[in-house]
């Protein structure tokens, strides 16, 4: 094989879905065993047969995702007469809701992107986020859905900003050496209060490298002992308020709050 094999992107919108499950599924293969190509927007029959007819080469890979039936019609009818590799993105999920639901879908390229409800709460809740980061205005904690708490790099505020992104409001505390939490945060309600903790050799090597980046160096910050006995005063405080406790060290952030997620869910139900 001469070089990488493309994968077109094809689209009657942007093409962001189609080109999200095209990396996913790339991820399983050696870096450089293929390429994307994201074509532009698809508006007519023919334009997509004559798109189609100038990108197929030796191999005709396509990922694409039509919500306007003709299209995904001609699509078809390309895969069956051209020999061109087609994977449906939406197409399949699409018809089993139709089916199951009994009526027929909208058709409507974009749809997912238009502003609704769930968008401007999303927009309030990465504006709450930003503003509570860091132990920032604790005067309003106990409006938060979820507050996290923890040492130093043990990835507060990454966390924070994707579950915002799933509209969540969130405030994050950072836990330090001789130095009270604000007195709001035990005003909140302990299942809303989630511990992050890391492994204190993990956290020494990320403070290390955090120091080494900003080319500054801050006495006990890096130090082993110094880490496991701030951890030893984080795990206290988090038995005093009674939160549950979350270790983040070698986890990927949707892991991590997918936990919170479920944890504050299961939570909530136990007490309704």
């Amino acid at each position: 094989m001469a070089g990488p094999i493309t994968i077109h992107i094809l689209s009657d919108s942007v093409g962001e879905t189609a080109e999200a499950v095209a990396r996913a599924a790339l991820s399983q293969f050696p870096r450089g065993a293929f390429v994307l190509e994201r074509l532009p927007k698809v508006s007519s029959a023919s334009q997509l047969r004559d798109m189609v007819e100038a990108h197929c080469g030796t191999y005709c890979i396509f990922f694409y995702t039509f919500v306007q039936q003709s299209l995904r019609e001609e699509m078809r009818a390309l895969v069956t007469e051209k020999g061109v590799r087609g994977v449906d993105v939406v197409g399949p999920a699409v018809d089993l809701l139709g089916s199951i639901h009994g009526s027929a879908p909208r058709g409507e390229a974009g749809a997912i992107r238009q502003p609704d409800e769930e968008y401007f709460d999303r927009i309030e809740a990465m504006e709450y986020t930003i503003r509570h980061d860091d132990g920032r205005n604790p005067a309003d904690l106990t409006h938060a859905d979820i507050v996290l708490i923890g040492v130093s790099r043990t990835g507060k505020t990454p966390l924070s900003i994707y579950l915002a992104l799933k509209g969540y409001l969130v405030a994050n505390i950072p836990l330090t050496p001789d130095t009270d939490p604000p007195r709001e945060l035990f005003d909140c309600e302990p299942r809303r209060v989630f511990g992050l903790l890391s492994d204190p050799d993990v956290l020494s090597e990320i403070r290390a490298k955090r120091m080494a980046e900003l080319g500054t160096y801050v006495s006990h910050y890096a130090e082993r002992n110094d880490i496991e006995d701030e951890l030893d005063e984080a795990r206290a405080l988090m038995r005093k308020i009674g939160c549950f406790s979350i270790r983040t060290d070698n986890r990927a952030i949707e892991e991590t709050a997918q936990e919170v997620i479920r944890h504050l869910h299961g939570a909530l139900e136990i007490q309704d």
